[in-house]
C-alpha cells in the first residue's frame, strides 16, 4: 500500500501535513504554514526532494535520539521525522521517506 500526505489545519489557524507510509505510520511532519496554498506547495517540495539523498540530513536531539529533517534546495527544512533509537532507524524512515514522498495522494482533513 502506497503512502499518503494528510493535509490538517492547527488550533491556531496555521496549517501542516503529515506523510504517513501505508501502514498508517507517521513518517515525516511538516513545518507550521500561514495558508493551505503555503502547506500544499511544501507537500510538492517534499515530492520533489524526496528521491535525493543529499537533500536529508540525520541529527541526535538533546535525548541522543536519532532523527532527520528532508531540505530544500535552498536548505530550508521542509519536515523532520519522528526519534528513533537508533541510526539505522532513521536511516530505514529516510528510506521510507524516499518511497512514500512521491505519492500524490493528499487527504484534506482542513474542512470540519
Amino acid at each position: 500500500m502506497a503512502g499518503y500526505y494528510e493535509l490538517k489545519k492547527a488550533k491556531n489557524g496555521e496549517y501542516f501535513f503529515n506523510l504517513l507510509a501505508g501502514n498508517g505510520q507517521g513518517i515525516l511532519k511538516s513545518e507550521m504554514y500561514s495558508s493551505k496554498s503555503a502547506a500544499l506547495n511544501g507537500i510538492a517540495s517534499v515530492q520533489s526532494n524526496c528521491g535525493e539523498a543529499g537533500q536529508f540530513e540525520c541529527k541526535t536531539s538533546n535525548n541522543g535520539k536519532a532523527y532527520f529533517v528532508l531540505k530544500a534546495k535552498n536548505h530550508q527544512i521542509i519536515g523532520q521525522s519522528q526519534m528513533y533509537e537508533s541510526e539505522s532507524g532513521c536511516d530505514n524512515g529516510m528510506e521510507s521517506v524516499k518511497t512514500n514522498g512521491v505519492s500524490t495522494e493528499i487527504k484534506d482533513l482542513t474542512e470540519g
